[in-house]
């Protein structure tokens, strides 16, 4: 039988193509239990791929067929084989995260294999330090990196003595609740049904609302929607091929960066990625005059109870700043937009931001049709997000999660994106780029961390 797929999840499909691969991955790091060894991880990987009962989600492989009238939809793989899905490899020597972070730049390039369930896990042994590494990537047709965060934590203990945790993809103990792709078609019908009355119910002020964005828009204020962004090398066409670079710095040197400047966490996340950003343009003779704009999602949270988990999200075109010298000044101009864009968005309802944040993005979809992507302005020149994580130190049967590095997806015309996830006490940087558009990549973490401490110094808190 096909279920139906959401139009949404439909989507990611049809766009993909091997030089935009449209998956989601995930990078754990693990710090095996005093007295382990080698046959301990081998252990690990038999009782990965020894699980007889495999989540539903994870069964499930994308078709489309004459009966669904060429729409795409969810059927059970008869011939699923767990050992396609989950390997087992090693870094070559010297094991360095160098060569963890090489690894899963390779095998974040590759397309899933539509024949089967789209994700691939990957556990990785080798590195110097005795630590091990799994990689995770799931299509996002299948889940979008908030859901893809939840099911690498739902194979996680807070326990350091449990041992009999299982991977992400057996099913739970006391079931789970079936993904959005699950649903019947009654619900589907049922849940279209609903959503329509709402969006009929708003779109009266929809006019009004698109006017108040596009003023806002072509007078350089944030909104939903940029008319300003420059063009710049992170805007350009891209290939299949990606760069991956990650690290991690302490959730309270963050704190107190914001406390002292009065400014979010995620304003000083901005301030460091926007700082990074200069030096690494300068670097490479490359910045332009005018600011950057980075396409930030923001939670709604949406009270609905027909929702199956996951956020509803809108998008601030925020000012980064790089244009000024000073960071305090970089980081107040970020300020000043992220409020100011909330602020716009505070007489919005859900429907409406979503429906403004689809405008703002749509020209990335539209430009490339139209074969003009490379006459128009950038909508924005990144997108840095910042999707928060578990607080407290989790295990894998003994082993204490070390690190949580998300990869994400850049796309035609956006070379660069930024994702950061929080775990325990600790701010992790994903930073995933097209591997001939973004060179020397590795770069921006240095950067990053040069940023964060003149921000420090500047704040007066080093």
């Amino acid at each position: 039988m096909l279920l139906p797929m959401s139009p949404a999840d439909s989507l990611f499909l049809m766009v993909e193509t091997r030089e935009h691969p449209m998956h989601v991955g995930g990078l754990q790091l693990f710090v095996p239990p005093d007295g382990a060894d080698a046959n301990d991880v081998r252990q690990i990987f038999q009782q990965m791929i020894g699980v007889d009962d495999i989540r539903p989600l994870f069964r499930r492989r994308a078709r489309r067929s004459v009966t669904s009238l060429g729409m795409w939809g969810w059927e059970e793989d008869a011939d699923f084989d767990i050992e396609h899905h989950v390997r087992h490899t090693a870094l070559p020597r010297p094991g360095r995260v160098l060569e963890l972070l090489a690894l899963c730049s390779r095998l974040h390039s590759n397309l899933l294999d539509r024949h089967r369930p789209l994700w691939e896990a990957s556990l990785i042994e080798g590195l110097a330090d005795g630590r091990f590494a799994m990689y995770l990537k799931m299509h996002h047709a299948v889940v979008d990196g908030v859901s893809a965060l939840r099911l690498l934590q739902s194979g996680l203990s807070e326990d350091p003595d449990r041992r009999d945790m299982p991977p992400p993809w057996a099913r739970l103990a006391d079931g789970e609740r079936p993904p959005r792709a699950a649903r019947d078609q009654a619900q589907v019908l049922n849940d279209a049904l609903h959503s329509a009355m709402n969006i009929l119910g708003e779109a009266a002020g929809l006019p009004s609302v698109l006017v108040r964005t596009v003023n806002r828009g072509i007078h350089e204020q944030t909104a939903p929607l940029s008319f300003s962004a420059p063009r710049t090398m992170l805007n350009v066409p891209i290939t299949g091929a990606r760069r991956f670079a990650a690290q991690s710095w302490p959730m309270e040197r963050i704190r107190r960066v914001g406390k002292a400047a009065e400014a979010t966490v995620n304003d000083v996340v901005l301030a460091m990625c926007s700082g990074a950003l200069r030096s690494y343009l300068l670097g490479l003779d490359a910045l332009p005059e005018s600011p950057l704009i980075a396409m930030v999602p923001v939670s709604l949270h949406v009270d609905d109870h027909h929702r199956e988990g996951g956020n509803a999200i809108g998008v601030v075109m925020c000012n980064l700043g790089t244009h000024l010298a000073d960071p305090a000044a970089r980081l107040a101009a970020i300020n000043a937009s992220m409020t100011d864009g909330k602020e716009a968005m505070a007489g919005m309802s859900a429907v409406q931001i979503m429906a403004m944040s689809a405008l703002g993005m749509s020209p990335l979809a539209i430009a490339p049709l139209l074969g003009v992507q490379n006459m128009l302005r950038p909508p924005f020149n990144l997108v840095i997000s910042n999707v928060p994580g578990p607080r407290s130190p989790l295990y894998y049967n003994g082993a204490r999660l070390d690190g949580l590095y998300p990869l994400s997806i850049p796309v035609d015309g956006q070379a660069l994106n930024i994702t950061c996830t929080s775990y325990s006490d600790e701010l992790a940087f994903g930073l995933t780029g097209c591997r001939r558009s973004v060179p020397h990549l590795q770069r921006l973490l240095g950067h990053l961390d040069d940023e964060l401490n003149a921000l420090e110094t500047a704040a007066g808190v080093a």
